[in-house]
């Protein structure tokens, strides 16, 4: 498997400092930047957008790995993709025809990732294997933090993990992310674990501890 990357989610940073927080992951061993886009529609809580996305960018050389839980979720892509995005990633159910999203990110010169929610079914990814370079697995209800972890989304991983086989794709799961679930995703398959309140836990000064006990 693939070395294993720790992307925290910059939800749980302090919005009033968020540059010197994102500096303070890059300095404490975030692989990286894991940014939560919600639009109080598709999911029931509202964050931020491209131009907040944007004025970051220049405080890490970290991959911004850009979550969309956003529908319509198209109009907005060139947008993210132009604010800095490395990776976007939609959800199955955020777009009528998901190639077409799918290819719409890959014309920006961004990898392309799906998001699958808990109850998703992996054939959503069926058509897709070849053409995206990342696979998000909720193991939470998306919209908010602090929730706790779904065990049976494990066995989604492992199912996605065999689907991907020898591809280049990476295999991410988002929400309850701690010290003790994080090795069971691991386990299952998973090679990108994002967390918030896990990183974030004890302040700054604890985000380096906090980083290198996910990673395990």
């Amino acid at each position: 498997m693939s070395k294993i990357l720790i992307a925290p989610s910059i939800l749980s940073a302090d919005f009033a400092n968020l540059g010197r927080d994102i500096q303070a992951l890059d300095a404490a061993g975030a692989d990286w930047m894991h940014i939560d886009v919600m639009d109080g529609h598709f999911v029931p809580n509202i964050s931020f957008g491209a131009a907040i996305m944007g004025s970051i960018r220049d405080y890490t050389d970290k991959p911004f790995d850009v979550h969309l839980m956003i529908s319509p979720v198209d109009d907005y892509i060139e947008a993210f993709a132009k604010a800095g995005a490395n990776y976007i990633t939609v959800h199955a159910e955020a777009t009528t025809h998901l190639d077409r999203t799918i290819q719409l990110i890959k014309s920006f010169g961004v990898k392309a990732g799906v998001a699958l929610n808990p109850t998703t079914p992996v054939s959503a990814l069926e058509y897709l294997m070849d053409e995206i370079e990342l696979i998000l697995v909720m193991s939470i209800n998306p919209g908010f933090g602090g929730q706790k972890f779904m065990p049976a989304q494990l066995a989604k991983m492992s199912q996605i993990r065999k689907m991907i086989g020898e591809r280049n794709i990476r295999l991410e799961v988002d929400g309850g992310v701690n010290a003790e679930t994080a090795k069971l995703c691991i386990e299952a398959g998973a090679d990108v674990l994002v967390a918030g309140t896990a990183v974030f836990k004890g302040g700054n000064q604890k985000l380096a501890e906090n980083i290198a006990t996910l990673r395990g």
